[in-house]
């Protein structure tokens, strides 16, 4: 069986699929492992490159089970005397509903070989703008992100897996939702940390010039000043306003965009989930062709922040079998010109239509899609209701009325 970069799996144990829980205790480790800036980072990889080497010597199911959106496997290391310089001596590993998330990996064209090599060759890289405490990483070939969540955010995705799974089955792969391909829980020292691993929407080679996330709502929906002078800014509904900003595509484009958005977010309103919004990046490439030519390193080459970066699905097979990461392969295929994407990988892009007024590549895709209409929300949607008045354009507001302002704005981004 390949191995991933310079790891080996322990061959001592075999992943038990069907039990709730399955724990492991070594005494020694004869592995191994990769070196990352931090333990939480270093177990991670650590745990990825396992499981997945695990995986493989597991038949896949014919059909998930309901167990299958319970289960779990765990492995704790103690005693490690082995290659203590990279990994803490003692630490744990949980990946949540393993059968579940490799069905959703075959199903977005993700070999799991490419996805271990991607997350475990190099270590992921930080974002260029954290927000809060959280953890956000792009994975060192730029084609996944790995965001730091909380535990809620685990329960709300046990919440919603079964559905989001059915959806996406339905939808042949289809979606302008996240693409979630993975959960964990690192624990080092004591500390439980919840990470999840996603698509990244934003291209692993175009740099995006331009990024915005638009809610449909027009009520405290500018970017703040403070956001302004980062290198790429986050900019929000009234900034796509007041921009003029606008989606050249053709109208076969649009129609299959707001076909997805559609089934989507009535997905999304069945939950009763609300507050997600379209990230939009836009990737300028006459100015791509400048900064070539000046030979210049693009200005935000894209350690940038990859907040919230996901991406929708292809609905064909994986693009190769040697595991060279998921954007590998392209090194052996015809250098791409400026502007130019592989739409095996950079699944949200779309190319502007002939003729707009300048050439650009937009990638689109639905973020945040955890929060549910809770009595938080409920709270919150009566206070800024007095505070803006009931017509006033807010954010907080009923999932089915949120979905309708949303779309409504969305079909007015395209010229």
């Amino acid at each position: 069986m390949a191995s991933s970069g310079n790891a080996v799996s322990s061959p001592m144990v075999i992943l038990a699929p069907k039990t709730k829980t399955k724990k492991k205790h070594f005494v020694q480790q004869k592995v191994k492992v990769f070196r990352a800036s931090g333990p939480v980072l270093s177990v991670f990889m650590w745990g990825v490159n396992h499981s997945i080497n695990d995986l493989n010597q597991v038949p896949v199911p014919v059909m998930l089970l309901p167990d299958d959106f319970r289960a779990n496997t765990k492995i704790k290391v103690n005693n490690h005397l082995f290659n203590k310089e990279n990994l803490p001596g003692h630490f744990k590993f949980k990946e949540y509903c393993p059968q579940v998330f490799r069905n959703l990996r075959e199903r977005f064209g993700i070999e799991d070989l490419d996805y271990q090599v991607s997350l475990t060759r190099s270590p992921p890289v930080r974002g260029g703008d954290t927000q809060g405490e959280g953890i956000l990483l792009t994975s060192y070939d730029r084609t996944l992100v790995i965001k730091q969540i909380s535990s809620e955010d685990v329960a709300d995705m046990h919440g919603i897996l079964s559905e989001y799974h059915q959806h996406i089955v339905k939808c042949h792969g289809s979606t302008l939702l996240p693409q979630f391909l993975g959960m964990y829980r690192v624990g080092v020292e004591n500390e439980e940390t919840y990470l999840i691993v996603m698509r990244n929407m934003f291209s692993h080679r175009l740099v995006v010039h331009r990024k915005y996330d638009l809610k449909g709502s027009l009520v405290s929906r500018e970017a703040s000043d403070k956001e302004r002078v980062k290198e790429l800014p986050t900019y929000k509904d009234m900034d796509f306003r007041n921009n003029m900003q606008k989606v050249y595509v053709n109208e076969e484009q649009k129609e299959k965009v707001m076909e997805k958005l559609n089934r989507d977010v009535e997905f999304l309103v069945k939950l009763k989930i609300m507050d997600y919004s379209l990230l939009l990046g836009i990737h300028d490439v006459g100015r791509a062709e400048r900064e070539e030519e000046e030979g210049e390193e693009p200005s935000n080459e894209e350690e940038r922040e990859p907040e919230n970066g996901l991406a929708q699905a292809p609905n064909v097979g994986s693009y190769g079998t040697s595991p060279e990461g998921i954007a590998g392969y392209m090194a052996s295929c015809k250098p791409l010109e400026p502007g130019e994407f592989d739409p095996y990988v950079d699944v949200y892009a779309m190319r502007s239509a002939p003729g707009a007024p300048q050439r650009e590549v937009y990638f689109m895709g639905l973020i945040d899609v955890l929060t549910q209409y809770d009595t938080k929300k409920k709270a919150a949607h009566a206070a800024k209701t007095v505070k803006h008045g009931a017509g006033a354009e807010i954010s907080t507001v009923h999932p089915e009325q949120y979905a309708k302002r949303f779309r409504d704005f969305i079909a007015n981004i395209f010229a």
